[in-house]
């Protein structure tokens, strides 16, 4: 998914014990999940927006309708689960009672009461968070609300709750703005040969692909657009659910930091460091009023 910093940077304290192939290793942990609400999982149409949305990232990309929602988010809790089951035999994956995991697991549950807004399938998600022990600057969100940090994002960067509650954020943006449904309906029909008129009247060989296309939801390359649209909802999503809107503009500074003037060791698709601060910057004034309404329990 969204390799949020790729940088390689070093540590700027002594990290927890990692094991021989970088790993933090724990012991066995309990499964985890976060309702989204009650309810079936919603229509499969995606709003442009919430009503009283604060930032403006206009509508969803039409493109992810050739691959259907379902099979993508089946094939992504199938890698999810895949992914945790290899953490665990690694003994990299962070009991329930850990600090750093609890912390993340009440971010969610501030922030995921503001998600179906943006997407009413998000109803039906089964939201999961965990916490996998690696040296990898790094997040994600998969298609379905399928949460993970590694540590090395939170230890490397020195990150308070309001930063990682940007990052989560725009994590869970990626997968409510369905960015990887659509990025794979591009290449799939790109590399298929196929035309979007034909797949729009039977999905045709997109059907069969979206079951098998877990191994590369990983690895997924969003394009400059995909990447501020994250920001901008993360950003509003974070807001309403009480951090301050700030810590995103600290968040980017501390990615930028960290890996020189060039900013964060992004794909070269995404957006540079300070491109990202004064995009940011320039919307946390839009979102302010939700987050002191948040802080007044309103």
């Amino acid at each position: 998914m969204c390799w949020l910093c790729d940088a390689k940077s070093a540590a700027n304290r002594p990290a927890p014990p990692i094991s021989a192939d970088g790993d933090h290793r724990w012991s066995s942990r309990r499964g985890f999940l976060l309702a989204a609400g009650a309810g079936a999982v919603g229509a499969a149409g995606l709003a442009p927006a919430p009503a009283a949305a604060q930032v403006n990232v206009g509508s969803a990309s039409g493109l992810r309708k050739l691959v259907p929602a379902q099979q993508l988010e089946g094939a992504a809790n199938q890698q999810y689960a895949q992914m945790l089951a290899e953490a665990k035999a690694k003994n990299a994956l962070a009991p329930d009672h850990h600090p750093q995991l609890r912390k993340l697991r009440a971010i969610a549950r501030q922030l995921i009461p503001h998600t179906t807004p943006w997407n009413d399938r998000a109803r039906g998600w089964q939201w999961e968070v965990n916490l996998i022990g690696s040296s990898q600057v790094n997040a994600f969100c998969m298609p379905g609300g399928k949460i993970a940090f590694y540590t090395g994002i939170l230890d490397k960067l020195q990150l308070n709750d309001d930063e990682q509650a940007m990052i989560m954020g725009h994590e869970m943006a990626h997968a409510l703005r369905e960015h990887a449904r659509a990025r794979l309906a591009k290449t799939q029909a790109t590399g298929l040969g196929l035309s979007i008129g034909a797949q729009l009247l039977g999905l045709g060989d997109l059907g069969n692909v979206a079951a098998n296309l877990g191994t590369q939801l990983l690895s997924l390359k969003y394009s400059r657009d995909d990447e501020t649209e994250a920001d901008l909802v993360g950003l509003e999503l974070a807001a309403r659910g009480a951090y301050r809107p700030q810590a995103s503009v600290s968040l980017w500074e501390k990615m930028t930091s960290q890996n020189g003037a060039g900013g964060p060791g992004f794909l070269s698709t995404h957006p540079s460091g300070p491109n990202r601060i004064r995009e940011l910057q320039a919307n946390v004034p839009k979102v302010q009023g939700l987050y002191e309404q948040a802080r007044r329990g309103g």
